[in-house]
């Protein structure tokens, strides 16, 4: 049986908030657009979502204005986080961060944030430990981390290029293969 999308009865900001992202895969999918994912095809080899799943998170995303599709400078769209999408960061953040602290990985965290300006570290809270602003996401880069696995031959393209400095939001340098 599947479950209704709402929250009947429920008039608070978080169920409607939910009702938008709330879907098993959908932060992934968010998580993986800041990481610089814009394929349909990188979606899938990322995550591992059943195509189906994937199309119709990303139908739901882009209908509630959080995904755009836009040209790729070919003949097909790729999907990029509206504003409305970025502004889910500080979520994606703090489920991140308390992962990290209530269900750590071996040897520490997969990933780091440095501040792209000065190339410090930036803190659990968003600042910069260097120069002390606060960084929004689009001044972030993802650096590996010590829990990181080795590269591997069987990575996919995304995991693959993840193991390189990469700023959020921009897209990933990945080889090309077939696409949605």
């Amino acid at each position: 049986m599947t479950l209704p999308r709402d929250y009947q009865g429920q008039a608070c900001a978080l169920s409607r908030s939910l009702e938008v992202i709330g879907e098993r895969w959908t932060l992934l999918i968010v998580r993986d657009a800041f990481l610089g994912v814009r394929r349909f095809a990188d979606f899938v080899a990322h995550l591992g979502v059943p195509r189906a799943v994937l199309t119709d998170r990303l139908t739901g995303l882009t209908g509630a204005g959080v995904f755009a599709r836009v040209p790729d400078g070919g003949k097909r769209e790729v999907y990029v986080l509206t504003d409305k999408g970025v502004g889910l960061w500080p979520a994606v953040r703090a489920l991140t961060l308390w992962g990290e602290e209530h269900h750590p990985a071996p040897g520490g965290p997969r990933r780091a944030f440095r501040h792209a300006d000065d190339d410090a570290h930036v803190a659990p809270d968003g600042r910069c430990t260097g120069c002390g602003a606060s960084v929004g996401a689009a001044d972030l880069v993802l650096v590996p981390g010590p829990g990181l696995a080795p590269p591997s031959p069987d990575d996919d393209p995304v995991t693959a290029a993840l193991h390189r400095p990469h700023r959020l939001l921009r897209p990933l340098p990945l080889t090309k293969g077939p696409s949605r």
